[in-house]
């Protein structure tokens, strides 16, 4: 019988690999008070940094909304894609 081993998590670049992050990209469809709105209901943000988030997604064409493990972005990213904004996860 072969036993799988497993590497214990010991460094910060261990750590590092394992984090994604939710990327808001800009779109000429969706009102700034709805994307504002969205990342307080979804992204559990502050009506400050949900705002911010907006205006670097407006003026530079995406925003990091988010950063984490997978199991944490994909629900996020399932719901903030159903309301109809564009997101995804990268590495």
């Amino acid at each position: 019988m072969v036993k799988e081993k497993i590497k214990p998590i010991d460094s910060q670049d261990d750590l590092a690999q394992n984090i994604s992050q939710l990327i808001l990209f800009n779109d000429d469809v969706n009102s700034f008070d709805f994307v504002i709105e969205t990342l307080i209901d979804v992204c559990h943000h502050d009506p400050m940094q949900a705002e911010q988030c907006a205006w670097i997604a407006h003026y530079k064409g995406k925003c990091t909304i988010k950063e984490g493990g997978l199991l944490l972005l994909q629900p996020l990213l399932k719901e903030i894609s159903r309301r109809g904004l564009t997101v995804t996860i990268e590495n």
